[in-house]
């Protein structure tokens, strides 16, 4: 058994160290936090001038913005990762509402707004707001417009590792200066290669050369200038699957396309049979009709129908088929449920030669509903997340309006009584008024057949009468 002196000693060693230890701990911890901001910035007004040879990744940011606290985490996990492999994209941040001009030159209008700054070029990202996308954006942005592909081992790579793949095939000609302009015009979204003939598999058959060819679906396409139209608009129709999983975020990509998306609602959380007969239906459509529908239509399927009844402000039962037109808020849903796959072909063309009964829209009315949709699920949101918060907020303003229409009225009928009680104070009513002067008259013409004694016997009826 230790002595209390030994014990003592020994509790002050074990203070010691642990505080020791608290101490690295806490300058490991000042370190890293260190490292991390030495990857990603502070800019100032002086930016501009010494941006020019370099390229940048930046997000213009509002100290009081949720969405830009949310982001601060992962913008530093970008500046990391960036960092550590080697890119040539520096990584910053800048208040935009401290340096509201420079914002205002890159054309920031929101918060967080992200940039890839690459000479006089700036591109905006509009993707998922995560370390990997982000990461993926400044790589692709970063390098040539246009990548080489100079064997067939790096060809096969490349089909590995994307999903959507395009490629101009060829030498030197007017069409390939058109695919480097869509290229630096349209990089944000995919990645662009170039390859001759040799480098392509045995498979691959061309028609002609030169020529722009996508790979996707386990298949490829070349771009005909006549059916497709411009290249800029090809490429920006092609560069999805035929089919895929739609969410909110690759909805809003997809209206930029200017497809119509034709969506399986489906719950993968408690998947049916009807959901699965469902979902193979539309990817049969997708891949059997492309030549029929690939130039109108997206095919996909969606979990769940919260965002789909949030677009349509309605109900959409699950498991169901529905096709939006995301250019002017229009939505098509079939008469009848589908079955088969012909039934499911006919809805569509009647959704393309304008036979089917369109819902929505962005008209007048329809922007007068949605305003108060929003404003509604606005208040529910509040309501279900923070009661008392939602009562404080909705509630006292109602409260306040109330005691001002009541204090409104009562003070109208207080006013009238007001002058009520002064007529009554002079005379009472005008009704009352009337009367006595009626009655001065009659006693006026009896005191002029009557003698003076009973007049002056009426007056001293009167004058007591008004004293009491």
């Amino acid at each position: 058994m230790r002595s209390p002196s030994t014990s003592c000693s020994v509790f002050a060693d074990g203070a010691m160290a642990a505080g020791r230890v608290s101490l690295a701990c806490g300058v490991a911890a000042a370190l890293l936090c260190s490292a991390v901001l030495a990857f990603v910035e502070d800019l100032d007004d002086t930016f501009k001038e010494t941006r020019v040879d370099d390229i940048w990744l930046v997000t213009f940011y509002a100290p009081w913005c949720g969405y830009c606290k949310k982001l601060e985490p992962v913008w530093n996990d970008v500046g990391m990762e960036l960092k550590s492999s080697g890119s040539p994209v520096h990584v910053g941040k800048m208040d935009a509402t401290a340096y509201s001009g420079m914002a205002s030159e890159f054309g920031v209008r929101g918060y967080p707004t992200i940039k890839l700054l690459k000479g006089d070029l700036a591109y905006n990202y509009k993707g998922p707001r995560t370390k990997d996308d982000i990461v993926e954006f400044a790589n692709r942005v970063s390098g040539p417009a246009v990548r080489p592909l100079p064997s067939k081992q790096m060809f096969e790579h490349m089909m590995k590792r994307h999903d959507v793949l395009f490629l101009y095939v060829g030498g030197e000609s007017p069409l390939k200066e058109k695919y480097n302009d869509v290229a630096s015009e349209l990089i944000v979204y995919t990645y662009f290669f170039s390859a001759s003939e040799e480098v392509l598999p045995e498979s691959v058959k061309l028609p002609e050369l030169p020529t722009v060819v996508v790979f996707k679906d386990g298949a490829h396409f070349t771009y005909d200038e006549y059916e497709d139209g411009s290249l800029s608009s090809w490429v920006n129709k092609e560069r999805f699957q035929g089919y895929l999983q739609i969410d909110g975020f690759t909805l809003y990509e997809l209206g930029e396309t200017g497809k119509l998306v034709a969506i399986a609602v489906i719950d993968e959380k408690d998947p049916t049979e009807e959901s699965g007969r469902l979902k193979g239906l539309i990817q049969r459509v997708a891949k059997e009709y492309r030549e029929h529908f690939n130039r109108d239509f997206q095919f996909g399927h969606m979990d769940g129908n919260d965002y789909i009844n949030s677009l349509i402000m309605g109900e959409v039962t699950v498991p169901s088929v529905i096709i939006l037109n995301t250019s002017n808020e229009q939505y098509f849903l079939p008469s009848e449920p589908i079955e088969t796959m012909e039934q499911l072909v006919q809805f569509i063309s009647s959704v393309l030669n304008g036979s089917a009964q369109a819902n929505g829209g962005d008209g007048f009315i329809q922007r007068i509903k949605r305003v108060a949709f929003d404003a509604r699920s606005t208040i529910m949101s509040v309501f279900r997340s923070s009661p008392l918060l939602g009562c404080f907020l909705f509630g006292l303003p109602l409260g306040v309006i109330s005691l001002m229409c009541y204090g409104i009225c009562t003070a109208e009928s207080d006013d009238g009584s007001d002058d009520i009680d002064a007529l009554k104070r002079e005379g009472l009513t005008d009704e009352e008024e009337e009367d006595e002067e009626e009655e001065d008259e009659e006693r006026q013409r009896a005191a002029e057949l009557e003698g003076p004694e009973e007049e002056e016997e009426r007056r001293r009826r009167r004058r007591k009468r008004r004293i009491w």
